[in-house]
């Protein structure tokens, strides 16, 4: 029988991650089987798969190498493709879809030893903003990331840190209606399938649920619509290749602004969108297809 092996993390987070279940129900009436299981387990590579769907790997951003490793060994395929896990686990991928023409928050990419014991000659860039974002390269769920004063002596430490830990930084200007929440384009098997809106709670700029954010069904404007099409578009794959893609955008809705494209483990929202996880399912049906 076919089988589609679903990575996922250690301890409580794995339990937490509903999606992948309702995934796994949506392929058995494809008769399609399914198993979950740790990205670090050490039977990993024992588990016979046909294909290999990356999930709830919430912990990779700490053991990234380690990660990318345990990727490479794996026979079957896997959705999304090593390739583009490589390029999209560090941020700096957005100066390149920039460069590609696509409207993203402006960024700066800080190297990592750039300092080099000299952390008093770092200047941080300039944005036309009272606040900037400074965070890791390599990181999600906003862990790492902080809010300052431009030109603060906070903001200058905390790039100092993130540099000093061996991890790249990116520094952006602090787009203020991130408060009205910022949105998530979902598309499934290279389709747009719903989109959702992450709303901060009050006196925070965090959208994640467990920073107090709340999430909402939202109807994306043509101009969202268009910017995560071109975006995917800007991708090394391309949008053919990917099974599921999440892009973040921030703004005004008619002009709005690139802040990610999560292709390695997003959450898609799929209790948002009735049917979605039967959408992914089909996806993965067909990508099983010779």
């Amino acid at each position: 029988m076919t089988t589609v092996l679903l990575l996922t993390c250690d301890g409580a987070a794995r339990e937490a991650d509903v999606e992948s279940k309702l995934v796994m129900e949506a392929l058995t009436t494809y008769g399609i089987a399914s198993t979950m299981a740790p990205w670090s387990s050490p039977s990993l590579l024992d588990i016979d798969a046909d294909l290999v769907l990356i999930r709830s790997t919430w912990d990779y951003t700490q053991r990234l190498e380690e990660f990318l490793a345990v990727l490479d060994q794996l026979t079957a395929p896997i959705a999304n493709p090593l390739s583009i896990v490589k390029w999209n686990a560090h941020k700096g991928y957005l100066t390149e879809l920039a460069a590609a023409g696509v409207p993203i928050v402006p960024t700066a990419v800080i190297t990592a030893g750039i300092t080099a014991g000299k952390s008093e000659l770092l200047t941080l860039p300039s944005f036309e903003s009272a606040d900037v974002i400074v965070k890791p390269a390599v990181s999600a769920g906003a862990v790492g990331v902080g809010k300052f004063a431009a030109g603060s002596a906070q903001a200058h430490a905390h790039l100092t840190s993130i540099l000093e830990s061996g991890n790249d930084a990116l520094v952006q200007p602090f787009i203020s209606d991130v408060v009205d929440g910022e949105r998530s384009i979902i598309h499934l098997g290279g389709r747009y399938s719903h989109a959702v809106r992450k709303i901060p709670a009050d006196n925070d700029f965090r959208v994640q649920e467990y920073h107090g954010g709340t999430n909402h069904l939202h109807e994306p404007s043509a101009a969202e619509l268009a910017l995560a099409d071109a975006a995917l578009a800007a991708t090394p794959c391309g949008p053919g290749e990917l099974l599921y893609a999440r892009v973040d955008v921030v703004g005004p809705v008619d002009q709005p602004l690139l802040m990610e494209v999560e292709l390695i483990e997003p959450e898609l929202f799929l209790p948002f969108a009735p049917g979605s996880a039967d959408a992914l399912a089909r996806a993965v049906v067909a990508s099983l297809r010779p």
